[in-house]
């Protein structure tokens, strides 16, 4: 994932960028930057890794070497950016989220003309950056070589441009799997994946982008430069994961949501066959928490924290790159309430059960700290297919999906030909493999949030959103 905050202001704009991205930490751990058009038309800009730091702790001390009315920052789980470009369009600044899954096939096909080349990385890699610069560039404006973009990546993409003539320009996706949204004060205008960033730096909301639509601004003037479309297939994961709580994403609430998501799994479960005995309901923190409060508020258990994060030194959750040191501080940073552990019977909730790595070893945690029983549900439904829009997970197979490698094993074969039997809770394949899970990862039950209730708790129609982790649908 990742996210960007872009700011047009009478002002310096230094201060907001720098507060704007900060507020995007949560959508990405590897790479961020800022970049600033300076009163003389050029770019200061600086990247830095944010594996093992925060962005906030990165750039703080960097500050002073930074100026501008015009700026942008982004914080991204990819390449490094932002990147500064010289073409016939003019020198420019660019940064992006989402993901090319055909990179290599353009790259192949331009480097056949003489003398065409990339500069790529250590590992060989082109930055998708440059590759988006590079297809952009192939046209006479940035609006046709954008739309030449969005026609020939497969993937998804939203991006910020600084022109050299204090512009900046803006693009959704074209389905607009992640939103983007406009700010305005009376000093300019600012644009973000997250709108709570820049109203919490004096802000209002004043335009939210469309489907595959392009918009520009300045400090004084804001313009339409190509139209949505209809085609709207916004990330449903926003709402189980990724999403800050007080985020509104087509008008519906990230937290409103995630209770109103645990409210319908419990309610499900009660009109099945029955709750387990439970002795209390937790969420997995921290991002199992919300949908653990709807959980326990419908089935009228009582809800506790049996175990916290210690995150005063150790906030960032997917760090460091390593999985071995990755568990190793996962479990430093689990503090238990043993009084709420001991020989009681508990039900987590989880946002997601992913690979399960971590959370087979939450649960030994649990085990060892005196738990009788540790129910497991999660609060999206199964994930079957590596995300190819977002890059949301890690995984860099789709065998390493646990659910998809349990299907596989009990198929005797890595195709998926009908997800939709592991997806119907009520089907025998999904209760086998929901068995399968449970044994692996020693849970006393499992149960997953079903596609229409996931669907009914975020509140659009089905066709709006993107599920594709789960479907395989496009």
């Amino acid at each position: 994932m990742g996210g960007f905050f872009g700011c047009a202001s009478t002002d310096s704009t230094v201060f907001n960028v720098f507060f704007g991205t900060d507020y995007h930490s949560h959508l990405g751990t590897k790479n961020a930057g800022m970049a600033f058009l300076k009163d003389d038309k050029t770019f200061v800009r600086q990247i830095h890794s944010i594996t093992n730091m925060p962005f906030r702790a990165r750039f703080d001390g960097e500050l002073n070497k930074f100026s501008g009315n015009i700026g942008v920052g982004c914080i991204s789980d990819s390449d490094p950016q932002p990147l500064v470009f010289k073409s016939h369009l003019g020198v420019f600044c660019l940064c992006s989220v989402g993901n090319i899954n055909n990179s290599q096939e353009i790259i192949d096909k331009h480097l056949k003309g003489v003398g065409a080349q990339f500069m790529a990385m250590g590992d060989g890699k082109v930055n998708d950056n440059e590759l988006i610069a590079y297809i952009i560039n192939q046209k006479k404006d940035f609006v046709s070589g954008i739309k030449y973009a969005q026609d020939i990546i497969d993937g998804s993409i939203s991006l910020l441009i600084v022109t050299q003539d204090a512009n900046i320009i803006a693009s959704r996706d074209p389905y607009g799997r992640l939103p983007i949204k406009i700010g305005k004060n009376d000093t300019g205008y600012c644009v973000a994946l997250e709108h709570f960033a820049y109203k919490k730096l004096g802000f209002d909301d004043f335009y939210d982008l469309g489907p595959g639509e392009i918009v520009s601004f300045t400090t004084d003037k804001f313009e339409v430069l190509s139209p949505a479309t209809n085609d709207l297939k916004i990330c449903s994961f926003l709402w189980v994961y990724y999403g800050y709580p007080n985020s509104i994403y087509e008008g519906k609430n990230v937290e409103v949501t995630r209770y109103k998501n645990g409210e319908i799994m419990a309610q499900n479960e009660i009109d099945g066959d029955g709750l387990p005995h439970l002795d209390s309901v937790a969420g997995v923190p921290d991002s199992g928490i919300p949908h653990a409060i709807g959980f326990a508020k419908r089935a009228q258990i009582d809800f506790t924290r049996p175990f916290v994060k210690y995150t005063p030194s150790w906030s960032r959750s997917f760090t460091p790159s390593d999985q071995i040191d990755r568990n190793r501080i996962a479990k430093m940073k689990q503090i238990p309430v043993t009084e709420l552990i001991k020989d009681k019977d508990l039900l987590f909730v989880d946002d997601s059960i992913v690979r399960g790595t971590q959370l087979k070893k939450t649960v030994d945690f649990l085990y060892e700290c005196g738990a009788k029983n540790v129910h497991m549900r999660s609060a999206c439904p199964p994930i079957l297919y590596s995300c190819k829009y977002l890059s949301f997970t890690r995984a860099k197979s789709e065998m390493e999906l646990i659910a998809r490698r349990t299907v596989s094993q009990m198929e005797g074969t890595d195709k998926l030909e009908n997800p939709q039997e592991y997806l119907d809770t009520k089907s025998s394949k999904h209760k086998c493999m929901v068995k399968e899970i449970c044994k692996d990862l020693k849970f006393s039950s499992l149960d997953f949030q079903s596609i229409e209730g996931l669907i009914e708790a975020i509140g659009l129609k089905a066709c709006k959103l993107c599920t594709y982790c789960f479907t395989g649908i496009e």
